[in-house]
């Protein structure tokens, strides 16, 4: 199990992740370049240096070209995670996780790599066109306060932001899939999931939480996690 970590978290350590191994998998966990300093730590730097205004954050970092855009790099990395495991030598079945920005890195690793499973929870980076219009909350708020204050750069900020918009990765995938979405959700409202996950072609799965927030299922969606990766595995 590849699992990519959320929003402003870090890699921690490793008492913080015994879900995977405790179910039996080796897991092997995606430090988040330059993240880490909001509710886990993390170690690993953003060595590049993305020139152009950016609100803080990390949703318009390099936000005015593509090719230097924080999440380009950052999904570079969950392929290079994926390959990774999948070159040990006891790694014949590769899965990606993920909740919330490692769910939207999960998709994106799933579109552009070979995996034979993926779990999305309540992911982040879908619909973002939708998403930076219909709520005020982080990360996307981050998104409206540079166009506030950049009116005249919106337009080149928002062709940046498809370039890695979920959608399009979720219609690349082949493996089965599992997403979560929750509709008190106001941080990945729950019309931008589901952009992403009608987009996925093949087997899917959805998991609806109704009373739920950006939390998400918490250990019902774990449980269910499990019990699907098991599934597939069997």
């Amino acid at each position: 199990m590849v699992e990519f970590v959320g929003y402003g978290g870090g890699r921690g350590y490793p008492h913080d992740w015994l879900l995977w191994s405790a179910a039996g998998y080796a897991h092997l966990v995606m430090d988040t370049r330059g993240q880490g300093g909001g509710w886990r730590t993390g170690d690993t730097p953003d060595p590049d240096g993305s020139g152009g205004p950016q609100a803080p954050g990390f949703l318009t970092r390099g936000v005015l070209d593509r090719g230097t855009y924080y999440y380009r790099r950052l999904i570079t990395d969950a392929v290079r995670a994926v390959e990774t495991a999948r070159a040990l030598p006891f790694a014949s079945d590769v899965l990606v996780s993920g909740i919330s920005q490692g769910g939207g890195l999960a998709l994106a690793a799933a579109g552009l790599t070979d995996v034979q499973g993926v779990i999305a929870g309540v992911p982040f980076l879908c619909d973002i066109r939708r998403a930076v219009t219909i709520t005020d909350r982080a990360p996307y708020a981050e998104f409206a306060a540079f166009c506030r204050l950049n009116p005249s750069r919106a337009a080149l900020a928002l062709s940046t932001v498809d370039y890695v918009d979920g959608v399009h990765f979720a219609a690349r995938i082949t493996a089965p899939a599992l997403v979560s979405a929750a509709l008190m959700d106001l941080t990945c409202p729950p019309s931008t999931v589901f952009a992403a996950y009608n987009a996925i072609p093949g087997t899917k799965d959805m998991e609806l939480y109704e009373w739920d927030g950006h939390d998400g299922g918490q250990g019902h969606f774990a449980a269910r996690s499990v019990a699907f990766a098991n599934a597939l595995l069997r």
